[in-house]
């Protein structure tokens, strides 16, 4: 086994431990030198917070508590690296939930002081756009000579962010959300169609043997700002529900008419940003970044190549962490003893 971290050591010299627990994933992955994957290991809260309609804060923190241990031991076993062989640790300190947030960054901060390790901070929003130079051989893969600036799209279920990437940790905001982000829109709508939690992977296959046509549901447009809004659609969607007959027969007609409103909003806006500010590339990230119909518009519309992750990096993870972790660390970003977690924490 030594000998087979020794060959994997001399082809990648700095390996950084990721830790994610900013909502409801405990997270823990080993990535070299930003772009390779060691191993990335995820316990999802998913099944037990599906009850809830969501997260229950309270609730993930404590299991954060319980697995986060477990977690970490097996990314290093199926990594095949001891803690000498790690060059930092980086852990999520935003935004996310506090609760959540003070388990990732209590013990990153334990195991980088007890093991003598740089403690790196890494911004979640960030963490999601640097999924895209994780290596992969999936359909629509990014290549390892992206070259600045690249307009990304941030997409999940508390946030929806346009930004401008001019270079690593050099961020031009473009646009937010100013009320629900997407994945929030979708999740919502799923209760309302009751389907079930997630909502996002839900309507996207209800939709599937929708009619978009039938119903028309509103965008709102916000003219001339690249910000969204979200709420106005899901409010139509909840008065729309209460017009049909209790069949459930509207449903998958429901909610593929809601997924393209919310995919036409934006990959309109995406696309428009992009040629504005001259993008090479436009990147994909975030939870909602896995739908289809997302990535299928945006690629239609755009004149710029468009990439995103594979599924399993597009919704929270630690190799996502400990990429982004790796650039932080080459750039000399360093925390103190005295890190706390921002759960309101922005990009830019």
């Amino acid at each position: 086994m030594r000998s087979l971290r020794i060959l994997r050591l001399t082809m990648s010299q700095i390996l950084i431990l990721g830790i994610e627990t900013s909502c409801d994933e405990t997270a823990a992955a080993i990535v070299a030198d930003g772009r390779r994957i060691l191993s990335n290991v995820v316990a999802s809260q998913v099944d037990l917070h599906a009850r809830y309609g969501g997260v229950f804060p309270e609730l993930a923190s404590r299991v954060h508590v319980e697995a986060i241990v477990p977690v970490v031991q097996e990314a290093m076993t199926q990594a095949g690296v001891g803690w000498g062989d790690l060059a930092a640790v980086a852990v999520t300190v935003g935004p996310g939930l506090v609760g959540s947030l003070l388990v990732g960054i209590n013990f990153a901060k334990g195991l980088a002081l007890g093991r003598g390790l740089p403690l790196v901070p890494v911004n979640h929003l960030e963490a999601h756009l640097y999924a895209n130079w994780l290596q992969s051989d999936t359909e629509g893969a990014a290549p390892s000579d992206l070259t600045f600036p690249l307009l990304v799209l941030i997409v999940s279920g508390g946030h929806t962010e346009l930004v401008l990437m001019r270079g690593h940790g050099d961020y031009l905001c473009l646009g937010s959300t100013l009320d629900d982000a997407a994945g929030e829109a979708f999740d919502k709508v799923g209760r309302l169609l009751g389907l079930p939690y997630p909502g996002g992977p839900s309507i996207e296959k209800a939709a599937q043997s929708g009619d978009p046509t039938r119903f028309r549901l509103p965008r709102a447009w916000l003219e001339g700002t690249y910000d969204f809004s979200f709420s106005g659609l899901k409010t139509a969607v909840a008065r729309l529900v209460q017009e049909q007959d209790p069949d459930l027969r509207f449903v998958p007609d429901i909610a593929a008419a809601f997924q393209e409103a919310v995919v036409d909003v934006l990959a309109t806006k995406t696309v428009a940003a992009a040629r504005e500010y001259g993008a090479t590339a436009i990147l994909l990230s975030g939870g909602v970044s896995a739908n289809q119909a997302l990535r299928t518009a945006v690629r239609q519309r755009a004149s710029v190549p468009v990439y995103y992750p594979p599924l399993f990096l597009c919704t929270d993870n630690a190799a996502m962490v400990a990429a982004c972790g790796y650039f932080r660390y080459r750039a000399g970003v360093r925390a103190g003893w005295d890190l706390d977690a921002d759960p309101n924490l922005r990009l830019c």
